[in-house]
């Protein structure tokens, strides 16, 4: 999800000849199809789409997609991902309002991927290691092996028992709601991969980490992160850790990997940009006032300007959205300077500012100032942080040239990406803004069937439907009769995902 590279998306570099045919793998050993699995993972993240704690922050997820493309590109180019599993597959990240430490696979190619985990991680480097380990359990389809072992259950009451050990790991009384009976311990031990999984998980992406040219100290450092919370008895803040225990055998493999001579610091290559992201995520993962003046004391700390440059950009970053949760938009747009100060020569860290400073206006209902901070943003303007953004600031702004041209660029973008809900959902928006009924009414369809939602989805193609045969929508009380041709389509495409959605839900 992103364009020009300030992200500094990695490169696949095939000079590292890792291919996963050169280490020892368990096998499959799976007796379920890949449409069985995708199928129960579609239920499984259907459930996670209505959890309120689920995130479409468009900063966060290009920063988690530039570091999960690269990882994908290096599973494919090694081998571990063949076509036909990308094809069946989601392969999806799905961001969780949650300050824990956790990161998870799910059947079907969908990822889970706590903020406490982004806000934890010292580089890009250590994300990295953590999503191509999930990724290679996936892949060596470790997942479908755990639902093998559990045949003798249907497969959709597994798909409910890992609703509810996720639901647990969250509040005990939210995951007994799911899990019925004595069936808690089968449902965590669904997610528990076996000793010999986890490590051939190692061993595949750590391959995959460094063949899409991520620093193989990251996988140390980030396992260090680990040891030392197990050493604390992790008091709930790592769930991570409880099912993807470290043993011993883990880590001596991970460190014999190292070249030689390879540097352990954790801060050896944090970023300003990098920095900035983990302070978003600790700042929208605890919500709480305590919390965000707790950010904000840390800038007003005097030992800051002791700091690493980027540890202070982050700080200040992580200040400035605290004070703007806060509603304390004087002290944000204070921090807002300081950081522009910080970050003047870092263009990635300076975009993220920029974006900011939108957020921040707009939050103010500084409407005309976001405005004409967002096209100052041309640059960028094509890539989804920006496009999400003008959009709010499109259908805040009245102004019916920015809606038109905001909503063209967002078609544009769901051409391309069209499971992207929360593009289709600001779309809709902007479409009910310019009173073009019937785009806006399936927008809203398309937003429902990029969540798994079919039903949902029919029904708001039912009601455009509706609309078309009173003749009371398009311009000059007409019809527009190429997207009514499309409604149509898209209700019958739609019915036929609903239909076999509900036959799966009967083999129960």
């Amino acid at each position: 999800m992103a364009g020009v590279s300030p992200l500094h998306a990695q490169t696949v570099t095939p000079a590292r000849n890792t291919s996963s045919s050169q280490l020892p793998t368990l096998g499959d050993g799976s007796d379920m199809t890949l449409s069985a699995e995708r199928r129960l993972g579609d239920r499984i993240a259907r459930g996670i789409y209505r959890d309120p704690d689920y995130i479409d922050d468009p900063v966060l997820t290009e920063y988690v997609q530039n570091i999960w493309k690269p990882l994908m590109a290096a599973a494919r180019l090694r081998g571990d991902l063949s076509p036909e599993l990308q094809e069946r597959f989601a392969w999806e990240i799905m961001l969780g309002k949650d300050r824990t430490v956790n990161a998870f696979a799910m059947p079907g190619g969908y990822f889970g991927l706590h903020l406490g985990l982004i806000a934890v991680v010292t580089s890009r480097d250590e994300l990295a290691s953590v999503l191509g380990h999930e990724l290679s359990h996936v892949t060596q389809r470790h997942i479908a092996r755990l639902m093998t072992r559990q045949s003798q259950q249907t497969p959709w009451m597994i798909g409910a028992m890992v609703l509810g050990a996720l639901a647990a790991s969250k509040s005990p009384d939210a995951g007994s709601a799911l899990i019925v009976g004595g069936q808690a311990m089968a449902a965590q031990n669904q997610l528990n991969f076996s000793r010999e999984m986890e490590r051939e998980a190692d061993r595949v992406g750590f391959g995959v980490m460094t063949q899409a040219g991520f620093e193989a100290q990251g996988f140390v450092t980030m396992f260090d992160k680990l040891q030392q919370a197990s050493r604390l008895n992790d008091n709930g803040a790592y769930p991570y850790l409880r099912s993807h225990p470290l043993t011993t055998e883990r880590i001596a493999d991970m460190q014999a990997r190292q070249p030689l001579g390879a540097s352990s610091a954790i801060n050896a290559t944090l970023t300003a940009e990098h920095a900035m992201a983990a302070s978003r995520a600790s700042v929208l993962a605890n919500a709480g006032m305590d919390a965000l003046r707790s950010v904000i004391a840390e800038a007003d700390s005097t030992r800051l300007a002791q700091q690493p440059a980027a540890k202070r950009a982050g700080v200040l970053y992580g200040a400035a959205l605290a004070a703007t949760q806060l509603r304390d938009f004087k002290q944000a747009q204070a921090y807002l300077t300081r950081l522009r100060t910080a970050v003047e020569s870092d263009a990635p860290a300076t975009r993220l500012t920029d974006l900011l400073a939108v957020e921040i206006a707009l939050a103010a209902n500084q409407v005309p100032q976001a405005a004409q901070l967002m096209a100052a943003l041309s640059a960028t303007a094509k890539q989804r942080p920006e496009l999400m953004l003008a959009a709010s600031v499109a259908a805040r702004s009245g102004q019916r040239a920015l809606a038109s041209g905001a909503a063209q660029n967002l078609q544009v973008w769901v051409t391309d990406h069209p499971t992207d809900a929360g593009a289709w959902q600001q779309l809709a928006t902007l479409y009910a803004a310019l009173g073009q009924t019937l785009r806006a009414i399936r927008a809203e369809a398309e937003t429902q069937v990029a969540r798994l939602d079919y039903a949902a989805g029919v029904d708001r193609l039912r009601a455009a439907q509706d609309l078309i045969l009173e003749g009371k929508v398009g311009a000059n009380g007409g019809v527009d009769h190429i997207e009514a041709s499309i409604i149509d389509t898209r209700k019958r495409e739609v019915e036929l995902r609903l239909k076999e959605q509900t036959l799966d839900k009967g083999v129960n």
